[in-house]
């Protein structure tokens, strides 16, 4: 439980008197005669009152002078719930609701650049640029646009000018193969892909033009191409030969002849397709809303993150992970956001520390895996870099280290707050999170986000408090996906979410509710792999592990170690006797690498007799996980329902030599 040496930071009168969450309540006792005197009665009555509250939200946003609904939620069942029935909602036209002269809307920086001002009234422009070019190409609602693109200002460019003309948007970042973006965008059935001829990253240039060619030419609903020129001179030759593409430079299109135009799109009308993975098949294409992305945008980021239209806002991410478009949520609230094309890491451990002084930028988002390098750097940030805007720090992608906690404090901004982030890409939001009416405590996630009707269960469904269980969201949120890719009747959707407390939301995590509210998450409670803050799911690594000849069957685990780290072992089975050498631990690397993402190439590969299935022959990826971070056999497989059954001893001898799942392996 907590105690007073726990505590790292306290609310003061600014936070408690000026934060957007302060006047929100402030507005709900003047505007609706509802009072509550601290946060744990306000999210009480925001995740029980779901009409009220959103309401509420709508109005204290000004979403009521930009259209009517006809009722909040016309339906509370999960999944179908449908939100705000009659209202007409832009994401694009919303995020230039708060534009100004007063402030960049983007801030650009290339890895080893120096940072690049976009006004709002040049964001206007280019986005119409290219939305007029997109109605040329015939693109209207409901036709996809894919970009293949690092963080650039092209890309918000792109992503807003497909909102602006109702097509739905998805990207992959080109660091991912070629065949795993095909995996996604064959789903999505692209008219047109936005891609770059490169990236940087870690001091290193990419050239991608050959894999954009190679996307044109086996993506067969493509009719145009779209290309950005990020490292090479504008081209003048088409990137594929394939017939019937048409090439486009980004740099050539021509200016448009009308003032930017917003399609006008009902309130679920698809914006976006963000892509997850499972444990099983291919990558999931999740559905999310123009109007549920707005509703909850504005209360994650205004009432959560207290985000504000002064602030510079700053994450290191690329295109693929959902934080991204957390960023490019910014705008909503006339944030100005910065976009960085590189790596945290470069030219040293601090590279994001000093992106966030040449931007000064007063709100910074990283994952923890990277705050947890930069502590064992043991470098001091705060007297090498002028970081005296930063005001809050945004943490999320896993558990971060009761060490990494304190020194945030002790060596990166002494005043700063520190937000510890947990949502993920289902909802493109925020589950639980920080409150500037909350005090920081070390290891613990200050309290469930407003409107999130969240709770730890046990196996049968019965609430736990101060007792790992299931995080479960029992109401539903406006960002929940409308649908899956290529999932017409909802099996698959069902399946991911709802098969196990039909009704109730299952999200993957392991969870613990103290009294207090705040929550501690402690990893995956499936087998999904989340490095770096990016879902894989363990079918996309068999896929192309178990393609080379010399091997006859894989188990990758993801594991969440006490420290916070995270460590992913691969188990190989060689084929006829094949020794697994150094020859093929670096075949099997660089398949991972070229095939999938350098994110997901495994920490160790470890030879083994034979794997554990199911009597119907499926991996017991759950099973050998929680071996790996410490059950015991007999309590997480059934005795006589197991095909090589002396392997889960063997995975219990593995994890007591090794200690992978321990602080120090």
């Amino acid at each position: 439980m907590n105690t007073d040496t726990d505590l790292l930071w306290s609310p003061g009168r600014p936070e408690l008197e000026e934060s957007n969450v302060a006047v929100f309540m402030e507005w709900l006792e003047e505007v609706r005669g509802l009072r509550f005197t601290d946060y744990a009665e306000l999210w009480r009555w925001s995740s029980t009152d779901l009409p009220g509250f959103w309401s509420a939200v709508w109005e204290f946003y000004g979403l009521d002078a930009v259209t009517h609904y006809d009722e909040v939620l016309s339906d509370a069942s999960m999944p179908g719930a449908s939100w705000f029935p009659g209202a007409r909602l832009n994401f694009a036209e919303r995020c230039f609701a708060q534009a100004t002269d007063a402030r960049p809307a983007l801030v650009g920086v290339a890895e080893g650049g120096t940072p690049v001002e976009t006004s709002w009234q040049e964001l206007g422009r280019q986005v119409a640029d290219v939305a007029a070019a997109l109605r040329r190409m015939g693109v209207g609602p409901g036709d996809c646009v894919a970009g293949y693109l690092p963080n650039l200002p092209q890309t918000v460019v792109a992503l807003l000018a497909s909102a602006a003309v109702g097509a739905v948007w998805t990207a992959c970042s080109p660091d991912f193969g070629t065949p795993s973006v095909l995996a996604r965008l064959r789903q999505a059935r692209p008219a047109v892909l936005v891609a770059a001829d490169g990236y940087r990253h870690g001091g290193k240039t990419y050239d991608r033009r050959p894999e954009v060619a190679e996307l044109a030419n086996k993506l067969p609903t493509l009719r145009h191409v779209l290309a950005v020129d990020n490292l090479f001179t504008p081209p003048t030759e088409p990137w594929s030969a394939r017939p019937g593409i048409e090439q486009h430079a980004w740099s050539a299109l021509p200016a448009a002849e009308a003032p930017l135009e917003f399609a006008d799109v009902p309130f679920d009308h698809p914006l976006w397709i963000l892509w997850s993975s499972g444990t099983t098949g291919i990558p999931k294409g999740i559905v999310q809303g123009h109007g549920g992305i707005v509703v909850e945008l504005l209360k994650a980021l205004g009432l959560g993150v207290d985000l504000r239209a002064d602030d510079r806002y700053l994450f290191l991410t690329s295109t693929s992970w959902m934080v991204w478009n957390f960023l490019v949520g910014g705008l909503l609230h006339g944030s100005t956001i910065i976009l960085y094309d590189g790596s945290p890491t470069f030219p040293d451990i601090n590279g994001a520390w000093r992106i966030a002084e040449q931007t000064g930028a007063t709100v910074v988002g990283v994952g923890a895996a990277y705050l947890a390098a930069v502590e064992k750097s043991d470098t001091h940030p705060a007297a090498e870099f002028g970081l005296k805007r930063l005001r809050s720090v945004l943490q999320t992608g896993s558990a971060l280290p009761p060490s990494t906690w304190r020194w945030v404090y002790d060596r990166l901004a002494p005043e700063v707050w520190l937000q510890s982030i947990c949502g993920g890409t289902d909802i493109c939001s925020v589950l639980a999170g920080g409150s500037a009416l909350l005090p920081v405590r070390v290891g613990r996630i200050p309290a469930p986000s407003l409107g999130v009707a969240l709770a730890s269960w046990d196996p049968c469904g019965h609430p736990l408090t101060g007792e790992q269980g299931e995080l479960v969201v029992t109401a539903p949120l406006p960002s929940m996906p409308l649908h899956f890719v290529a999932d017409p009747d909802g099996t698959r959707y069902r399946a991911s979410y709802f098969d196990t407390y039909p009704g109730v939301w299952r999200h993957g995590d392991w969870v613990t509710v103290d009294t207090d509210l705040s929550v501690v998450v402690a990893g995956r409670s499936d087998a999904t792999l989340n490095r770096m803050g990016v879902r894989m799911g363990s079918a996309d690594i068999y896929a192309v592990v178990e393609q080379l000849p010399e091997v006859a069957d894989s188990l990758v685990i993801g594991v969440e170690r006490p420290d916070g780290g995270y460590v992913m072992p691969l188990f190989v089975v060689t084929a006829h006797g094949t020794a697994l050498d150094d020859g093929l631990r670096e075949r099997i690397t660089t398949a991972i690498k070229r095939e999938l993402s350098p994110r997901h190439v495994p920490d160790v590969i470890v030879p083994v007799p034979a794997l554990p299935r199911t009597l119907t022959g499926k991996k017991l990826e759950v099973p050998v996980k929680r071996i790996l971070q410490g059950a015991r056999t007999g309590d997480v497989s059934g005795e006589g329902s197991v095909a090589h059954p002396e392997m889960l001893e063997w995975f219990t001898e593995f994890a007591a030599r090794s200690g992978v799942g321990q602080v120090n392996p």
